[in-house]
């Protein structure tokens, strides 16, 4: 099939939803189909045999775009969707695959050129307002929730990426065809690092003698930050280090400036953004794993690599991480910070009950979370829309049983 993806994000950035794109991408090229992608015109091109990338114009004053609800969308996602209305004037496609907002775009696209809708909802609309800190407004959160529901009940099928959305979507329309397929990471990042590798890098950071907790991600607010420094300052052996990798420039100023606060500067490492293909080697150099979220019900994006890289993971007992972890493969806690120092105590001082939970959450990745598992939920999901159209698709292709 040709499929025209819709994605109002940057692409690409190393952050969450365009992770998730690129995943998506990478499989339906993989299973033998043509993405053609609209999105904005900041991120970096991605060479993918099978992919052709149109960006919108750009527009001036606007180099960067936040994570999560902000004005700066609303003219980027205007172009998106002109952008995306020319490329269906212009071209023949069996399927549209809209991300986040693009949904309600899709759906409205859908009833001009009769052409079915997958809506890829990466988190609910109307939570992001408070997940991200955005607005209170009670009419704003209205006109989001409408939203929601319109794209859930106007496309013909739904991709959630967690359990939590599924029951989203099922209180909107119980009988909409919903296909969980979780963020599992990219085949490159279960890639094996040698242990000299890893050393070098410990050494390079000046972490060679420590117990290293490893943190990844953004530093939004929701993540957590704050309670991760403050439980490190309550942990009880001094040797263990928080290496931090990302942040924009700006937020590691911010944190550096926070552990500086608490008396803790020698005990954190902030390496800012790194490139996806060097996850694996700090996730090989690190002893435990850390994710301190305070709130929030969408599964982390680095909870999959967590668990793919075998090592200990401490994280707050809160929905984002319960939907995926329990405590055969990893350290949960309430999201306070005493809680989580003792979390760390707990990995640190018991280096088998450790050792046994890195093997448990590598075994539960293997058996739930593979890439082949991500790959085969993509293809069901592909089958259905074609049989939809009348035309099934072979059950197998060379690209999907190498």
């Amino acid at each position: 099939m040709r499929i025209l993806m819709i994605a109002p994000q940057p692409f690409f950035q190393p952050r969450g939803t365009p992770f998730s794109e690129l995943y998506r991408i990478r499989a339906m090229t993989e299973l033998g189909h043509q993405v053609d992608l609209v999105t904005y015109p900041i991120g970096e091109d991605v060479d993918m045999t099978g992919l052709s990338i149109f960006r919108t114009p750009a527009i001036p004053g606007i180099k960067s775009v936040r994570i999560g609800p902000s004005l700066a969308k609303i003219p980027l996602d205007a172009l998106v969707f002109t952008s995306s209305l020319r490329r269906l004037v212009s071209t023949r496609y069996d399927v549209l695959d809209c991300h986040e907002e693009a949904g309600l775009m899709g759906v409205v696209l859908s009833k001009l050129f009769g052409i079915p809708t997958i809506y890829d909802m990466h988190s609910s609309l109307p939570e992001q307002l408070e997940n991200f800190g955005y607005s209170r407004s009670k009419v704003l959160r209205y006109l989001f929730d409408v939203a929601e529901r319109i794209t859930i009940k106007g496309s013909e099928a739904i991709i959630h990426v967690c359990p939590y959305l599924g029951e989203v979507v099922a209180k909107v329309d119980a009988g909409k065809p919903s296909f969980l397929i979780e963020n599992s990471p990219l085949a490159e990042s279960g890639t094996d690092v040698a242990r000299a590798d890893a050393k070098r890098l410990r050494v390079e950071l000046g972490l060679d003698d420590a117990f290293v907790l490893l943190y990844t991600g953004t530093f939004e607010a929701y993540q957590g930050l704050e309670l991760l420094y403050e439980a490190l300052s309550r942990v009880h052996d001094p040797s263990v280090r928080l290496l931090m990798v990302g942040g924009k420039p700006e937020q590691v100023e911010a944190a550096q400036r926070d552990v500086a606060g608490l008396g803790m500067e020698d005990r954190v490492v902030f390496v800012g953004q790194r490139p996806p293909k060097e996850m694996s080697l700090y996730l090989a150099a690190a002893d435990a794993l850390v994710s301190p979220r305070s709130h929030g019900k969408n599964t982390p994006l680095k909870i999959y690599s967590y668990l793919r890289a075998g090592k200990p993971i401490v994280a707050t007992r809160i929905l984002t991480h319960t939907q995926v972890l329990d405590d055969e493969i990893a350290v949960l806690t309430e999201p306070e910070p005493e809680a989580f120092a003792r979390g760390i105590d707990t990995i640190v001082s018991d280096r088998e009950r450790a050792r046994t939970l890195g093997d448990n959450a590598r075994r539960r990745s293997d058996q739930e979370y593979s890439y082949e598992r991500y790959l085969d939920r993509t293809r069901r999901l592909l089958e259905f829309v074609s049989e939809k159209l009348g035309r099934p698709l072979p059950r197998e292709t060379p690209a999907a049983t190498e």
